[in-house]
């Protein structure tokens, strides 16, 4: 394993109750998150309110993912990279609802595929995990655009964006084992990434000096991530982590997230006003979904991972 490190990563709070656009404190704030997605790409955001959920939602993940196997492969998907994921070596099961905060949608594509008889509880909670964290990934997204001078895109951006959730787990490691990857070095493909994870810790993030900074977060925070998507839509303006999942001792991670991805059909390109004379377009325009499909066929050929920067780049 690469050193690890125990830097904390730039640390902004949300629960502010202040925080309205062109107020004081929202600007403030915006300078902030400016600056830790310039440096690092992502940052820790605290929210209060999300306390409220925290033993709802791992109680449901627990429930969820102690189902059995072949109750969980019921769920499924046409699309690339949804449905169920797991077991695997790493030791990694994932599931996932396109445009989670529609009414009626975790229930159709999740709730109903585990539990036939219905488990109302369970999606009124996933639902009010993901209202919440939606309206944290809009006011991260407002402050970003206006520090670039783009309001006038943040409609565009909405309405062009599937908010998909996602819960995960990764499994114990054998007894003395070394530590074990739960989730390769990766870049996020997405426009942006709203993470919010139990007690055990295991996220790991590259710095630029190459060391990896193991994440500890608060009970009452997500980790905020840049995808690449983004990146480029703001062409090149900031910076995407690579960051990866390492499984230590015998706790059982839990994690939940909201992952904003370009809907297809949608073409991804970065505003004119973002090119000057000397810095013309970095990447050229593309369709989320019809990447997916070329990366799909990539990993069929055995590749890792495929940067989306390098699928696009000019």
């Amino acid at each position: 394993m690469s050193l690890e490190t125990q830097a904390r990563l730039p640390v902004i709070d949300f629960s502010k109750q202040q925080l309205q656009p062109g107020s004081p404190v929202w600007d403030s704030v915006k300078v902030q998150v400016r600056e830790a997605l310039e440096q690092h790409g992502c940052f820790e955001a605290l929210l209060d309110r999300v306390m409220e959920l925290r033993t709802p939602i791992f109680r449901a993940l627990e429930e969820l993912f102690d189902l059995p196997l072949q109750t969980k492969k019921m769920c499924v998907s046409e699309k690339h990279f949804r449905g169920y994921y797991g077991p695997t070596a790493r030791l990694h099961e994932s599931m996932s609802v396109d445009d989670a905060h529609v009414a009626g949608n975790i229930e159709q594509c999740l709730t109903n595929f585990l539990w036939p008889q219905g488990h109302i509880s369970f999606s009124k909670t996933l639902l009010s995990f993901t209202q919440l964290a939606l309206g944290l990934e809009k006011t991260i997204q407002r402050m970003v655009l206006e520090s670039f001078g783009l309001e006038k895109y943040i409609d565009e951006l909405i309405d062009s964006t599937n908010y998909q959730l996602r819960v995960l787990k990764y499994g114990r490691p054998q007894a003395n084992s070394e530590p074990t990857l739960g989730a390769h070095a990766h870049y996020d493909q997405n426009m942006m990434t709203l993470l919010y994870q139990n007690e055990v810790d295991g996220l790991e993030i590259r710095n630029k000096n190459g060391e990896w900074i193991n994440v500890q977060l608060s009970p009452n925070s997500f980790i905020v991530m840049i995808g690449q998507s983004f990146n480029i839509w703001l062409n090149g303006r900031l910076c995407s982590p690579y960051h990866r999942v390492v499984t230590k001792g015998n706790a059982v991670r839990y994690s939940i997230g909201l992952f904003a991805l370009p809907r297809g059909s949608c073409r991804v390109n970065a505003p004119e006003e973002l090119v000057d004379g000397e810095v013309g377009f970095l990447f050229k325009p593309f369709d989320y979904e019809e990447f997916l499909e070329f990366y799909s066929t990539q990993i069929a050929r055995g590749a890792v991972e495929y940067d989306l920067k390098a699928y696009c780049s000019v």
